[in-house]
């Protein structure tokens, strides 16, 4: 079912209302996802702001300061609003604006709501307080709060006709979803280890020393710090060449959203590697004229038209 845009008098005021809430969201909470957002026309920005701001509802639940078991209450309560969408029991007037969007959202685009529920499944993960032993383990979690949302994003977007291999785009927006998340945990770990969380598989912490973990401004004593982050690095960027082959399947602007989000997490993922003890001193991140860099060549087409090369070439 296809509403109309933004502005348009078809479309309820408390609808046009709700998505500026979600955009307003959007823009202040989520730098990265916003300079890729930006490059979409109109309604699948509003889409992706509304898919942002229940996100973000969830991650702020498993990262608030409530008890584990009123966190828990909550995020069953927000299930519960995600299955009243599902459902078509949220009015245009309704008084909560992210319910009121992501429901107009859901209607517009084949959204795989069932892949929010994913999230929140994730974050209770983290309410529990699961570590990681293996990758294989680590990438059940990362498939729940992000591949999930790669595939949510794809929704969205859709696939152009006539493109290749389009029945293993899900497949590919689940795995950029994971070298997004992947780059995450690499840059805060820090900050993690602050709040007694611990992301990166036990093995490899093993493996390079380092399962004391991170709880100062240099690495544990006898630590291959630098080999650890170094190991990790590349199995991002062997994430990343493999997501990568969505774009050639996207639209332009869909493609250049996509191209400008990922670019600026593997332009992280370049400075970590050259300096990888930042990680514990701050929060590494890029300078807005640098985001804006990435932006620009994600709607240029450069990564798309280079991915979709090396694609074809059989080499991603």
């Amino acid at each position: 079912m296809s509403r109309t845009m933004e502005g348009s008098p078809q479309m309820p005021a408390a609808v046009q209302a709700a998505y500026r809430y979600c955009e307003a969201v959007t823009g202040q909470q989520a730098r990265n996802f916003a300079y890729g957002i930006r490059l979409l026309p109109a309604d699948k920005r509003q889409a992706m702001s509304a898919l942002y701001a229940f996100s973000r509802r969830v991650d702020d639940i498993g990262d608030g300061a409530l008890t584990p078991e009123a966190k828990h209450a909550r995020l069953e309560d927000t299930r519960a609003v995600l299955d009243r969408i599902r459902k078509g029991g949220v009015d245009d007037d309704d008084t909560d604006p992210v319910a009121v969007a992501l429901a107009d959202a859901a209607q517009r685009f084949c959204l795989p709501l069932g892949g929010l529920d994913e999230l929140i499944d994730g974050v209770l993960m983290d309410v529990r307080g699961e570590t990681y032993e293996t990758w294989d383990d680590l990438k059940v979690y990362c498939r729940c709060v992000a591949g999930a949302i790669g595939r949510l994003s794809l929704g969205v977007f859709g696939t152009q006709p006539g493109a290749r291999g389009t029945e293993r785009a899900v497949e590919y927006a689940d795995t950029l979803g994971l070298a997004l998340q992947l780059t995450n945990i690499l840059r805060d770990v820090r900050e993690d280890a602050a709040t007694g969380r611990s992301y990166l598989p036990a093995d490899d912490l093993a493996k390079f020393g380092c399962s004391a973990g991170f709880h100062s401004t240099t690495p544990p004593p006898g630590a291959d710090f630098a080999g650890l982050v170094h190991f990790e690095v590349r199995r991002a960027r062997s994430l990343f060449a493999e997501g990568y082959r969505l774009l050639p399947m996207l639209d332009r602007r869909s493609g250049a959203c996509v191209a400008a989000m990922a670019g600026i997490y593997r332009r992280l993922l370049d400075r970590i590697e050259r300096d990888p003890e930042a990680v514990l001193r701050g929060r590494v991140s890029l300078p807005g004229r640098e985001k804006a860099y990435v932006a620009v060549r994600g709607l240029s087409g450069l990564d798309a038209r280079h991915i979709g090369r090396r694609t074809q070439g059989g080499r991603a």
